[in-house]
Parts: C-alpha cells; sequence; structure tokens
C-alpha cells in the first residue's frame, strides 16, 4: 500500500513495510513465545453491542485500474496514491488473496461473537477504496478497535511478523496510545501463531509510520498488521496455509478482546 509510489512497481516490491524501515521505532522487547491456541469462549462476551473495523489491504482488481489507483490522494500529512497492488509470493500467491482470507474468518469469528463488523472492501475482486477512503469508512462506523492486514515483500531473507503504529498526526492524536497498547497486545498474541517476530524492521516488532493514510487518519484505536514477508520461503509457506489464517484471526481477536477489556 504506502510502500509502492505507482503501479510500474514491481508487484514484488509493493507492501507497508516494504519500504521507509529507517523510521522511528519503539525499543520494547519482544514479549516470550508460546503455542498456538485458538481464541477463548470466554472472550467473546466482550464483542456484544461493539463494532469492529477490518481493512484487509489492497484489491485483487487493482492491477488493472491504474488510472484509478496512481490518482494522488491525501494521506494525513502529504498525498499518496489513491491504492497499490500488494506483493505476492514468488509462485505467485498474491498478498491480496491473503489479507481477504484472514480479514473474512476474523469477520465471521466476531460476529458470531456479537461484534458488528465493517470491512473497507466487500470483495476481492474489485478495485480500491482508496486509502483516504478506508480510514473514512472505519471512522464513520466508529469502531471500538481497527485492524489493517497486510503482508510484506521484503528480502528474501527476511521474516517475521511486524506491527505499523501511529504517531501523532493532529487528527489521531487521541487514539495514538491506545493503538500502541492495542499493539502489545497483538504482538503477545501474534507470537503463539508459528511466525516470528521480525528483527527487520524496527525494534520489537514495533515500526512507527508516519505516512500511511490508514494511521493518520484514524479516529479509532487501529494497528497495521504486516503478518510476514510473502518472499521468504518459511514465511510463504505460513501465509498459504488455511491454518495459518485461522490461527492469525484468532490471535487478531484475543488481541482486540484483550484492548476492549482493558479500556
Amino acid at each position: 500500500m504506502a510502500g509502492c509510489v505507482t503501479l510500474a512497481a514491481a508487484l514484488m516490491a509493493c507492501s507497508p513495510g516494504s519500504t521507509p524501515r529507517q523510521q522511528p521505532a519503539s525499543s520494547e522487547t519482544p514479549s516470550t513465545s508460546a503455542s498456538a491456541s485458538p481464541a477463548s469462549p470466554a472472550s467473546d462476551d466482550v464483542f456484544e453491542g461493539t463494532v469492529v473495523g477490518i481493512d484487509p489491504g489492497h484489491n485483487g482488481g487493482n492491477a488493472a485500474a491504474p488510472e484509478v489507483i496512481n490518482k494522488p490522494v491525501w494521506n494525513g500529512r502529504s498525498r499518496s496514491p489513491c491504492n497499490t497492488t500488494g506483493t505476492a509470493t514468488d509462485d505467485g500467491y498474491p498478498e491480496t488473496d491473503f489479507t481477504w482470507a484472514v480479514a473474512t474468518k476474523l469477520a465471521a469469528d466476531l460476529r458470531e461473537s456479537g461484534a458488528k463488523v465493517v470491512m473497507t472492501r466487500d470483495s476481492n475482486d474489485g478495485v480500491g477504496p482508496c486509502i483516504d477512503k478506508r480510514a473514512q469508512i472505519i471512522n464513520d462506523a466508529r469502531a471500538d478497535v481497527a485492524i489493517d492486514i497486510h503482508a510484506d515483500g521484503a528480502a528474501p531473507a527476511e521474516r517475521g511478523f511486524s506491527l505499523l503504529i501511529p504517531v501523532p498526526s493532529g487528527t489521531n492524536d487521541e487514539v495514538v496510545e491506545p493503538s500502541r497498547r492495542y499493539a502489545e497486545m497483538l504482538r503477545t498474541e501474534m507470537r503463539k501463531t508459528g511466525m516470528p517476530l521480525a528483527s527487520y524492521l524496527g525494534e520489537g516488532g514495533f515500526v512507527e509510520r508516519d505516512d500511511l493514510a490508514g494511521l493518520n487518519l484514524t479516529t479509532v484505536p487501529q494497528v497495521l498488521l504486516e503478518t510476514g514477508n510473502m518472499r521468504n520461503p518459511e514465511d510463504a509457506r505460513l501465509l498459504t496455509s488455511d491454518r495459518f489464517h485461522e490461527r492469525t484471526a484468532a490471535a487478531i481477536k484475543r488481541a482486540m478482546a484483550a484492548y476492549l477489556r482493558s479500556r
């Protein structure tokens, strides 16, 4: 998304975490890993009456619509392309398929637990929406918590998940601290999925970003999850696995439950 300036950029390089790695970063120490576990039924009651925003990165039709996705929009600090194509594994599995798979599993689980779920897109074969519109959809819904789901397209030797977190932009000031607390909870839960914590982005898995519309424009607690590196063979095996999609959705749900209880 934010890592790609134009559609002409190679698909394999397009991902929010695949650019500016020199961004300021938190120095918190990663928490201890634990074995994978499903969402606890006891966590479900906290979702009754809540609104949850889910932003599955990119869209399956973006590559065919450069006239739409290359159009500049306001990202909260400057102008960026409306959207980007996303990255892919070396054998062609696209980031859009991954983000959609996790998002739909998460949405189904949350609805079953009583949450109202607001998605920024309703299919995996459309175009956009633009990054500013995605932020508006979640803000207008007054979501209690939100997640941006992505995967990275970094060098093949790099692997692991990272959490992109906001810095004050004026618009998001009131939710920067809650977003960071939520990110700590998500880091704890993601370490139970089998995906390691990234060491190539930020420190302790956290990367502060001031160039992403979803984080700059948000008025709700929100984190962007770079779930793994699609160019790394080990990460790719996980990212293309239905079982890992389920584990990731469950981890996000547990983190959201922990955050909602902490307010």
